[in-house]
């Protein structure tokens, strides 16, 4: 119950936080402004988030352990690779903003904030570092855990960015998806080709095939 409480307030202040920087810039408000806002003080507010950037960011929050989760929860006789395709196509046949396959109309103004911003972009780094973390834990460790950990979770990035980019410049979802999952298979395929070379028995499990 207090864990849902807190989450509830993280929400609640950082959906506060990202309709002020969507309605004025993140750089033009300040988290005084987004204190008054929320009506909490700034000291409660660093109690959730330790920057202003994470205010902005915490929807990513919930996507931060995805892959790792996806590997450690997939099936018997399923390859982390796999399972991992499997999830991305799953969420482009949802229009999943995280797959950057979306047109609607507060997901397109969200990632306009996002990728125009510096300070945000640059505070994705560290999201993507702690994703690579979990992933490379959920492979198994070690040196090639965190090989293998590092180019996908790039390639995830570049499949989602590829695919905003696309919707920004004035494609529709619909037209994009398409293209989209093409880009997922071959990506997939190149990694799990690039990926056989890391494999060996005493450097890595058998089980990124």
């Amino acid at each position: 119950m207090r864990e849902r409480k807190k989450e509830r307030t993280r929400r609640a202040l950082s959906d506060a936080a990202i309709a002020l920087f969507l309605a004025k810039g993140f750089d033009a408000v300040s988290v005084a402004e987004v204190a008054a806002a929320a009506d909490v003080s700034k000291p409660t507010l660093f109690r959730y988030f330790p920057t202003k950037e994470d205010l902005a960011l915490h929807r990513f929050a919930d996507h931060e352990d995805e892959a790792a989760r996806v590997v450690s929860g997939r099936p018997p006789g399923v390859s982390p690779l796999d399972a991992l395709r499997r999830h991305v196509l799953d969420g482009l046949e949802r229009y999943d903003p995280v797959t950057g396959v979306s047109d609607a109309p507060q997901v397109l103004a969200y990632l306009r904030l996002l990728y125009g911003t510096p300070s945000l972009v640059a505070r994705m780094h560290a999201y993507q570092r702690r994703s690579e973390e979990a992933l490379a834990g959920a492979l198994g460790g070690g040196t090639a855990g965190r090989l293998a950990a590092g180019q996908i979770v790039a390639v995830l990035r570049i499949l989602a960015e590829e695919n905003w980019r696309r919707i920004e410049a004035g494609e529709s979802a619909a037209d994009v998806r398409p293209g989209a999952r093409t880009a997922v298979d071959l990506a997939f395929d190149q990694l799990a080709a690039g990926l056989s070379a890391l494999v060996s028995d005493e450097w890595f499990p058998r089980h990124i095939s």
